[in-house]
Parts: C-alpha cells; sequence; structure tokens
C-alpha cells in the first residue's frame, strides 16, 4: 500500500463533518482513511476491500488504541467501483462517527471517547484529489 498525505491539527468536533474526494485505482485492491488523536490513537480505521485480506467488496472499519486494534465491523453495502470517483464524508458525532456514502450510510462507536479529531491519513489504491471540513 502506497502512503498518501497526513494532516495534523485538524481539530474536529462534534457536529463537524470531513469531506473527502479522490477516484480509485483502476486495479484498486483497498484503500484505508484514518481518523484519530494521532497515527497511534485511531478512531476510525476506514478500509473499503476490492480484493484484500480475504475479504472482496467489503468495508472494514476499526479502532487502534497505541497498538491494540479493536473488533472489526463489516459493511457490506459497497458502493465503490475501481478507477471511478468517490466521495466520503465523515460527520463527528459525541458518541460515534456517521460514514456518509453514496447512497448509504452508517455509524461506527467512538470506542476511544475522542473529544476531538486532530489526525486524517488516506493510503492505498486511492488519489486524493480534495479535503475539506465545516
Amino acid at each position: 500500500m502506497s502512503c498518501g498525505p497526513v494532516c495534523t491539527n485538524l481539530g474536529l468536533k462534534p457536529g463537524q463533518r470531513l469531506t473527502v474526494k479522490g477516484k480509485t485505482l483502476p486495479n484498486a485492491k483497498s484503500f484505508v482513511m484514518n481518523l484519530g488523536k494521532d497515527s497511534n490513537h485511531l478512531g476510525l480505521h476506514f478500509n473499503p476491500r476490492f480484493d484484500a485480506h480475504g475479504d472482496v467488496n467489503t468495508i472494514v472499519c476499526n479502532s487502534k488504541k497505541v497498538e491494540e486494534w479493536g473488533t472489526e465491523h463489516r459493511e457490506t453495502v459497497f458502493p465503490f467501483q475501481k478507477g471511478a470517483p468517490i466521495e466520503i464524508s465523515f460527520a463527528i458525532n459525541p458518541s460515534d462517527v456517521t460514514v456518509h456514502l453514496p447512497g448509504h450510510q452508517f455509524t461506527f462507536p467512538n470506542r476511544l471517547g475522542l473529544q476531538v479529531f486532530d489526525y486524517f491519513d488516506a493510503q492505498g489504491d486511492f488519489i486524493l484529489q480534495s479535503l475539506s471540513w465545516e
């Protein structure tokens, strides 16, 4: 997986939203977007898998505190296509993050109890075109 941009000091709090726009690669296997306090404290590890780690067309979400991963959560709704543009929004709520995808949304609990999400990174078979927050 290739490394992508890393953003720090975002200051995202409940009531705010981070919107990511980009494009998956034509031969995409998977990509990752991480939101949290820093790279060791991830409130949301968002990992759409076209065909990786034994998963096909599945979104795997998790959290990480230092080197300890939580229990994986799987979403079987998979609105992504290889080589296509995508837009994903992450709405920060007091106790969870709502992930807005084309035609689908789901929530993932804030297992770490983060008050502020300062960190974002993107990795893998995805080209970031814009990042915005409100």
